[in-house]
């Protein structure tokens, strides 16, 4: 009979360290701590892909003819609408559009903090949901510092696109109210003057002619003289037939302008919207157009669904001329422009992933190539928490320096709230918990797919706000097995092999690679369950690298010096070594905070404060430790299963030994009396 030994628990000093101290326990002797940031000690790596600035890829994709798509959105009016609408970015971004833009509102303070302004819509959408995006700005009725000022703003906010535009007049003000732009040109003019090339300029295109203009003829020189000013790209201004843009498309091109010009396409949604654009936009609907609208003006579905086969029929006809691009306005709506672009085959059913994990637009962040695989779930936590660093790992993470993560105390912050209403939440992790056993019953629920008990599916988890990815499908017998047992998964993948690199579910980078990764646990478990599992991962080092911590600080991990270790990468031509994801124990110290924060922030909260339930939730969080387990051997079946199925077993041999009586668990010199570095006692049952 085999007598678990606490002595290998404290076996080396150097893996053996109470949580908090882990963070300050790495120094370099040849980088400045002090920095804010991930400061590099290694050379940087070759980048795998340097993210091409919005003007570069426009002209790669009309120079191989490849048909693209753009989006535009407007600020919401509520923090709720706001929420909703970064929901619907993350959404939207699966059909693979090449830019986003989003309005600019005078009236809504756009260049402000709220969560409804302009500015900060645009910075969420580019840094938390990685979409190219192009915030407008507008100039009239603004002085030159103003001006000047958000144009700082929004270099600061890491975004590198704009769409410079007059903006309306207000009848108040006179031209010269504030001594600033009176057009567009003005303001293309001044962001170049101040910023030099740093921005990738829009300006607006008008194919029946811009209302105030005095001819067609003068508009179409106006937008030259724009174009030369700095600006890249046109997009245009509505229309209803395919001959109007196919026109002014030549007539630019014989005046000399040559940057793209991307058609804009309005996809009728009611009758409603179509009267207030037309009369905004001063354009004319066709009487025959009119007519086909308002025989169905009081049937939504019916006028949405005639919205979508002219858009259909419109962008079809586009694309027989030649032209490739298109820009939707979306009104905030999804249904009709997804529709649309499924029926013209640009949609993206499989996008392809740059990197295992999801980027950020961020202009700041165009070098990041490595992250820590705890967050795979999280990303923009991720990029919250690490916000503020100055440079961002490329090429390798290293082990030179403790990485500076912020705090994580804005859990309700509208780009990181769940999308789960509580009422959805208390019907799919149970109105009441009478047990642990509950709890591990809605992570078996998630993971299978089946309903919980109640009859609800549950779709997320504190940790997990989409369903399992295509790679943990692999897992998910184990893993259900495992929850059901309580082991509480919540990041995991399989071993990979050398698999292509356009493979659907592993695969990610460009194409003719090949992609590897080791096999990955991680799991809360209770005290019982920790150390039997200690006593058997022993047997299995150094093939698996182990790392456990609880709540309270305690941690014990087999990584000599606290190494990073490589779980992700690949092989690609013309490239070195890829190798975006890591295990990294300091990482981890930092990850526990906000991973056993999630229990109480997110579950707990939802049930009533002096409730059996959410005392329930908050045992389990203060009694449970979160357990990281790697195995190395990546070319051979993963041992994970064995282990942990040595675990139950070990820890059913000696319940008793392991529920309390550890004089008779050890028979080191020091007698096992040595517990104050012990997991805390917890029930498993």
């Amino acid at each position: 009979m085999v007598k678990p030994n606490l002595q290998m628990l404290k076996s080396q000093d150097s893996h053996w360290q109470q949580g908090d101290h882990i963070k300050e326990k790495i120094s370099c002797n040849d980088a400045d701590n002090s920095n804010v940031g991930h400061p590099q000690c290694r050379e940087h790596a070759k980048h795998l892909r340097r993210r091409p600035r919005l003007r570069e890829a426009m002209e790669h994709r009309l120079a191989s003819g490849d048909p693209w798509f753009s989006l535009e959105f407007f600020p919401p009016r509520t923090p709720n609408g706001a929420t909703n609408l970064i929901a619907r970015f993350d959404r939207m971004a699966l059909g693979g559009p090449l830019f986003v833009d989003v309005t600019w509102h005078p009236s809504g303070d756009p260049a402000g903090e709220r969560e409804t302004s302009s500015l900060r819509i645009a910075s969420i959408a580019a840094a938390y949901c990685g979409l190219e995006t192009v915030p407008h700005m507008t100039c009239f009725g603004q002085s030159t510092a103003q001006v000047s000022h958000n144009l700082q703003k929004v270099k600061d906010m890491g975004l590198r696109n704009l769409m410079a535009l007059r903006g309306d007049r207000l009848q108040e003000e006179s031209e010269n109210s504030h001594g600033g732009f009176h057009h567009a040109g003005d303001l293309v003019r001044h962001v170049r003057a101040e910023f030099g090339d740093y921005f990738d300029i829009g300006v607006a295109g008008y194919p029946c002619g811009h209302p105030e203009a005095k001819s067609y003829e003068e508009d179409v020189m106006y937008l030259k003289e724009k174009v030369e000013a700095g600006a890249d790209f046109v997009i245009t201004q509505l229309f209803f037939s395919a001959s109007s843009f196919l026109k002014f498309l030549a007539d630019c091109r014989r005046a000399g302008i040559t940057v793209p010009i991307i058609p804009g396409i309005f996809p009728i949604q009611s009758y409603d919207s179509l009267r207030q654009l037309s009369r905004l936009s001063g354009l004319a609907v066709p009487v025959q157009l009119r007519l086909a609208v308002e025989k169905v003006k009081d049937d939504d579905a019916a006028i949405r669904n005639l919205g979508v086969d002219l858009a259909v029929s419109l962008c079809q006809e586009l694309l027989t001329a030649g032209v490739s691009s298109f820009h939707f306005y979306t009104l905030n709506r999804e249904f009709a422009t997804e529709t649309i672009l499924r029926r013209l085959g640009l949609w993206q059913q499989e996008p392809r992933r740059i990197l295992p994990w999801a980027i950020s637009a961020d202009a700041r962040r165009h070098a990041e190539e490595v992250r820590p695989i705890f967050w795979a779930a999280r990303p923009k936590s991720y990029v919250h928490r690490t916000q503020a660093w100055d440079e961002f790992p490329n090429g390798r993470w290293g082990n030179c320096a403790s990485p500076a993560f912020g705090e994580l105390k804005d859990y309700y912050l509208f780009y990181l709230k769940g999308r789960a209403s509580k009422e959805q939440l208390l019907m799919e992790w149970g109105p009441k918990l009478t047990c642990e056993q509950d709890v591990w019953d809605v992570f078996t629920s998630y993971i299978t797919g089946n309903p919980n008990r109640h009859g609800h599916k549950v779709t997320c988890t504190p940790w997990n706000d989409e369903p399992l990815s295509a790679e943990t499908l692999d897992l998910r017998d184990w893993l259900a097995k495992l929850n059901e047992r309580g082991v509480l998964t919540i990041n995991s993948q399989p071993r990979v092999n050398g698999e292509s690199s356009t493979h659907a579910a592993f695969g990610w980078g460009p194409p003719g690679g090949f992609v590897y990764q080791k096999a990955y646990l991680e799991f809360f478990t209770c005290a019982e369950n920790v150390k039997a599992l200690l006593l058997v991962l022993k047997r299995y080092e150094p093939r698996v690298n182990y790392h456990v911590i609880s709540s309270q600080g305690w941690a014990v991990t087999n990584l000599p010096d606290f190494q990073s270790v490589a779980v992700t990468w690949g092989v690609f031509p013309g490239n070195e070594v890829i190798q975006p994801t890591v295990v990294d124990p300091v990482s981890f110290t930092y990850w526990k905070d906000e991973a056993f924060a999630l229990w109480t922030e997110r579950w707990g909260k939802i049930y009533d404060e002096d409730s059996q339930s959410r005392s329930i939730v908050s045992t389990m969080r203060n009694s449970y430790h979160l357990v990281n387990l790697v195995d190395n051997n990546f070319p051979f079946t993963s041992c994970l299963e064995t282990i942990l199925e040595e675990m139950f077993v070990a820890r059913s041999a000696f319940h008793g030994v392991l529920a309390g009586n550890v004089d008779e668990a050890d028979d080191g010199p020091d007698g096992g009396k040595e517990t104050t570095q012990t997991p805390t006692d917890g029930n498993c049952e």
